[in-house]
């Protein structure tokens, strides 16, 4: 009986551990489209917080939308969002 409740709260263990590695990652980034010009600075949601696997994900969904990627200035977390909504405006969480 002992040993099933250590297997069960080591599974639950293991279970929280690994949600709490998928915390949410965000990338700002800046993109341009042509025709006329238009740059914009944004905010988007991305599956890692690697900064070169978050550019490649940025990358494709502006192009989907008809922008193009200038650069990924940097990943973050949760705690970096609320200071750079003001000054992402439309295109904060957008893509």
């Amino acid at each position: 009986m002992k040993q099933i409740l250590f297997s069960l709260l080591s599974a639950g263990l293991l279970i929280a551990g690994s949600a709490a590695a998928q915390a949410a990652c965000y990338a700002d980034y800046k993109a341009r489209r042509d025709n006329p010009l238009q740059l914009h600075y944004g905010v988007m949601e991305v599956s890692s917080c690697d900064r070169g696997a978050a550019q490649g994900e940025v990358e494709a969904r502006l192009a989907r939308n008809g922008w193009t990627l200038l650069n990924v200035l940097g990943t973050f977390d949760e705690s970096g969002l609320e200071q750079r909504k003001a000054n992402a405006g439309q295109f904060y969480l957008r893509f």
